[in-house]
């Protein structure tokens, strides 16, 4: 797990508490001409989304690129990823054009200027976008996506019909939230809803560039199936159910066909059993969970290569 940001010891422009810390309940800040400003980096801390229904090649594709351990996803070959999971990263906004700028060596456009959709656009991995204001409502409007594309983690993939609105809305200052619409008859069944929420961040993004130093590729061999997992109990399994929060971030856990299940984002991962109490995702995060003294479980601890994170048990 890349570090995409690092903490700064001021970041100019952020109200703040008497703590010092950043008051996220501040008054929404607006630009000369009295739109919402949405400049700032955001930090994505929860995601909804609606039952997708896949059109059958979709779902095989899907099914394959999953049971090959996601080897020939664009993350893995150090291209722009999901489309669903983009976020917004860093916004920098003016009258005419919005940046959405994701840390490494690629952003998004999205024009405020009037001009209207490419009549036929050169497919590319983010498409091109254009944007109005409907009050404070930002409604961007994207097509022209390559083949290459991934709609969301699992395989499901994108295509040159997929059609994007978003509904962009900052509430306060620290508070933003993103409504789409994912359409594409090729693809999906009905269309696919997800709404994302996200809190201003007091860092500032770090370069990073994958191909530098990637390593990661040569070892996804094997098939997913080839993967033993340990057979739990039940009620065991429930036991772990339920939301974890770190810093604003769930970590959401289920239990399916026997399986525990993790929800992070527009996405649900199955989890590799090791144990009674440990359980990992395909790409070798590990994640522990913890039980205080009455026997409750009461935080998990996602172990990862930068290091473990600990999030607290909500219900």
């Amino acid at each position: 797990m890349p570090a995409f940001a690092q903490w700064l010891s001021y970041t100019p422009g952020i109200p703040r508490t008497a703590q010092g810390d950043p008051d996220l309940s501040a008054p929404l800040p607006r630009t000369s001409d009295r739109k919402p400003d949405f400049t700032g980096v955001w930090r994505q801390t929860e995601s909804t989304q609606s039952s997708m229904k896949p059109q059958p090649s979709a779902a095989a594709l899907s099914k394959k690129r999953m049971e090959d351990l996601r080897r020939d996803s664009p993350e893995a070959l150090c291209l722009p990823g999901p489309i669903a999971y983009m976020g917004v990263g860093k916004i920098v906004q003016t009258p005419g054009l919005l940046l959405m700028l994701y840390g490494g060596t690629y952003y998004r456009e999205i024009f405020l200027d009037g001009r209207e959709l490419p009549k036929d656009p050169n497919p590319d991995w983010l498409g091109y976008s254009v944007g109005h204001w409907e009050g404070d409502t930002l409604i961007a409007d994207t097509i022209g996506f390559n083949r290459r594309t991934w709609l969301i983690g699992n395989g499901t993939p994108g295509s040159p019909q997929l059609h994007v609105i978003e509904r962009i809305r900052r509430s306060d200052f620290g508070h933003l939230e993103v409504k789409a619409t994912y359409a594409d008859p090729t693809v999906l069944q009905a269309p696919l809803e997800v709404t994302t929420r996200y809190v201003i961040d007091d860092v500032q993004p770090l370069e990073y560039v994958c191909n530098e130093n990637e390593r990661d590729r040569p070892h996804l061999i094997g098939k997913a199936s080839d993967l033993t997992s340990v057979k739990l109990d039940a009620k065991l399994l429930s036991g772990y159910a339920g939301s974890y929060e770190f810093k604003s971030h769930l970590y959401v856990f289920s239990v399916s066909g026997g399986e525990l299940l993790l929800t992070d984002g527009p996405n649900s991962f199955r989890l590799i059993t090791l144990s009674a109490s440990a359980f990992a995702t395909l790409n070798g995060v590990r994640y522990d969970f913890v039980r205080d003294g009455s026997g409750a479980v009461s935080h998990v601890i996602a172990r990862t290569s930068e290091g473990d994170i600990t999030a607290l048990r909500k219900r």
